[in-house]
């Protein structure tokens, strides 16, 4: 039986975890809005999700998720400094305070969930793989008993080959690297037999080799790896910013709303469309942010399908099909709740 002393001191409890959180709550998206700009953590090199040009002008997919989050605020897709942090250091970075979001091709697990930080959502539904040179004649991940393979350290690349050879009964010979940039090196200088990492990295890393055709990707997939943005775990109101944003994306998509045809859109009837836009509702209050937050997202960087095409899609040089990362109306595993 809960005593009358013991209501008292949960209700205390509960009307001081309220202050925190409000308190809390203000900091990120305050600082982040007297600073100007959003710092995000992006991969130092990754072909379709984050690379620098000559001017250090970064683009890629997990760039754009940035972007978006800075449209949301700022009404700027601009207003974003992209961090370049390793694998090794991108937590670090995040705990610290400096970095505002992480958006670098990071894997959901409970320890990193636990430890680390808050995952907003999932924007990239990967797997792990091995990729070799066509000319070894190797075909399959099984044949790769005792042979070198480069891999990054510390990242759930290592330990999912470590499982893979283990469940296998083949021989684990890995070669590690600092970072997966490294061990992509290392394979390119022929220090290893196979490469192992997400099967989505694997594809950008064959697009910048001298021959990229005499390079394969590996049919067997080895693990899970759903990716999303992370924040830190103390602002509850700022991860509701960042994750709201990456929903917005994916209904827009759902909802047949893209950068091309919003201002035809804005017009709609469809109560779903018009909370979406803004036109109804008070999602944007509820984030702390302007009525047509969702709006700008969509107008300056797109909805999910137009980031997924742009960067990543089959008409691009990492040619990815949709694959699991349809929408769920079209058989696949993105889903966002509805913005009400």
């Amino acid at each position: 039986m809960i005593t009358m002393q013991t209501r008292k001191i949960l209700a205390l409890a509960t009307l001081l975890a309220g202050a925190a959180g409000t308190h809390a709550s203000a900091a990120t998206l305050e600082s982040v809005t007297q600073r100007g700009a959003l710092r995000c953590g992006v991969n130092l090199e990754l072909a379709g999700f984050a690379k620098a040009n000559s001017l250090g002008e970064y683009s890629g997919f997990d760039v754009d998720i940035c972007r978006a989050v800075a449209s949301a605020v700022f009404n700027d897709r601009e207003a974003v400094e992209m961090v370049p942090v390793s694998s090794g250091d991108r937590f670090t970075a995040l705990q610290s305070g400096a970095l505002d979001i992480l958006s670098r091709n990071t894997t959901w697990t409970l320890a990193r969930n636990a430890q680390y930080g808050e995952f907003v959502g999932v924007n990239f539904y990967d797997g792990q793989g091995f990729m070799v040179n066509k000319s070894s004649g190797i075909r399959s991940s099984l044949e790769l008993d005792n042979q070198p393979i480069c891999v990054s350290s510390g990242t759930t690349s290592e330990l999912n080959a470590a499982d893979f050879f283990s469940v296998s009964d083949m021989r684990y010979n890995p070669v590690f690297f600092d970072d997966q940039s490294l061990a992509a090196a290392g394979y390119k200088d022929g220090r290893c037999k196979a490469v192992t990492t997400d099967r989505s990295a694997l594809a950008a890393l064959r697009t910048s080799l001298p021959e990229p055709d005499a390079h394969v990707v590996l049919p067997e997939v080895i693990s899970k790896e759903p990716l999303g943005p992370v924040v830190s775990s103390d602002d509850p109101a700022w991860e509701n910013v960042v994750r709201w944003t990456l929903n917005c994306m994916i209904n827009a998509e759902e909802l047949g709303v893209s950068s091309l045809n919003i201002d035809q859109m804005a017009d709609s009837s469809t109560p779903s469309i018009q909370r979406l836009l803004g036109k109804d509702g008070d999602a944007g209050e509820l984030l702390g942010l302007h009525p047509d937050w969702c709006s700008r997202v969509i107008m300056q960087v797109g909805n999910y399908g137009e980031v997924y095409d742009r960067h990543i899609g089959p008409d691009t040089p990492i040619g990815l099909a949709r694959g699991i990362n349809e929408l769920w109306t079209n058989g696949g595993l993105i889903y966002a709740p509805p913005v009400r």
